[in-house]
Order: structure tokens, then sequence, then C-alpha cells
């Protein structure tokens, strides 16, 4: 029988409210954690998050929680990490210097540039170009409304249909070593990973308890597992 329990991490995240909310709107039962043994014996782990890379490390290195996450992982535990808990997945991001990550997917996390040129106006040039025709850049960060493309079945987008809309708001986002390890993809100038995959770890870019349907979908889909 299915559990219609998760534990969520608590190490100090400013959206940790907003994320439980949308779990209790679906029926679940949210335990909020900053204990590692709870970490450890739990069923399925969330991991949310917003705010910088860096402190979002720190602050589990304070609870002590990064060896229990592991534990979980190794264990077979799901594991979903949300906007900066996505990133916090990852080796290493450079957000205001170099900072290791929990490394539970091959990759790092870096900033958008800020010449990102949308898609539909990245022409060749040609000396006939002028000013008034110039494509406008894209704002960092990457903020609002933006579709998926998806690249792989999962039970975690079971119901997710290609072009649905998701709701961003960050300034970095995730390089995974392989591709095999995206999920969704989604176009900000370039494509970049909104959703990942790899084992029984997951992560969302954009956030669920903003995305109206779409999230609540994929969020009863990780309690399903």
């Amino acid at each position: 029988m299915t559990s219609k329990r998760i534990t969520m991490i608590d190490y100090g995240a400013s959206n940790i409210r907003s994320a439980q909310k949308a779990f209790e709107y679906l029926g679940v039962k949210v335990v909020l954690t900053e204990d590692p043994e709870v970490v450890r014996q739990a069923d399925k782990l969330v991991l949310p998050g917003v705010g910088a890379f860096g402190s979002g490390m720190n602050g589990l290195r304070q609870h002590q929680l990064p060896g229990a996450i592991h534990e979980a992982v190794r264990r077979g535990v799901p594991f979903l990490g949300i906007c900066v808990g996505m990133q916090l997945m990852f080796d290493k991001s450079d957000e205001m210097g170099i900072h290791r990550g929990l490394g539970l997917i091959p990759g790092r996390v870096t900033r958008f540039p800020d010449n990102l040129i949308p898609a539909e106006q990245q022409t060749p040039g040609s000396p006939t170009d002028t000013p008034s025709s110039a494509p406008h850049a894209l704002k960092v960060p990457h903020m609002g409304w933006n579709q998926l493309e998806l690249a792989w079945e999962s039970p975690l987008l079971q119901g997710v249909n290609q072009g649905a809309y998701a709701y961003f708001v960050h300034s970095y986002y995730c390089d995974p070593a392989a591709a095999t390890a995206i999920l969704a993809w989604t176009d900000y100038g370039f494509p970049f990973a909104a959703v990942v995959a790899q084992d029984n770890v997951y992560g969302l870019q954009f956030h669920p308890e903003k995305s109206q349907n779409l999230g609540l979908r994929i969020l009863q889909n990780f309690v399903a597992m």
C-alpha cells in the first residue's frame, strides 16, 4: 500500500511552508525534520529550497544532514529536490564562489549568461542587420511560466503533457554530466534541465507549489512511488 507520508528536510529554507502545504492539499502527511536520524529512517524524502546554493549546503551541514541523505538514498528511498533543493543534489555550484553539493547526480550548477537571446530571435547575423532589428536580451533571473519539453518517460511525469507550463524563479541552472539524467527540458535562450532523475533521485527546477495542476500532478506522482 502506498504511503501517504513524506519527510521534508528542514534546513532553514524560506519556502518550506508553501511546499508543505502543497503536499498537505493532496492529503499527504508531512513530517518536517532537521534530525539526521529521522532522515535516515524516512520512506520518502523531499528537499525544498530557495536562496543561495552555498547557504543551503551550510544549513545541511550544520544539522549533519548530508550523510543521512546519502544513507537514505543508498537504501532506495525516493528523494525529490525542488528548486535550489534540486541544485543541491549536484556536485558543485559557482554561485558566489565554488561550493560542493551533495553529489547525488553528477554535474554542476552555473548562472544564466546576461546576454541570452530568445531562440526565435537567434538567426545568423548579416551585414543588413540594423540596431532597430537587434534581438532583445532575456532577463536574469528566469522568472514566470515556461514550457516543459519531455525527454524520457518517467513515473514522476505520468500524465504530464508535452508543452505543459510550469512556474520558474531562478538565476542558476543545472548542467548534468549525462543528458540521460534530464527528464524534461525548458528553453530560456538555450535548453536547460527542468526535471532530472537518476535511479531513485529526482529534481524539479520549477516550483510545483506555484505550478497549479501540473505541479500537484507531479507531487502526487512522487507520493505514489
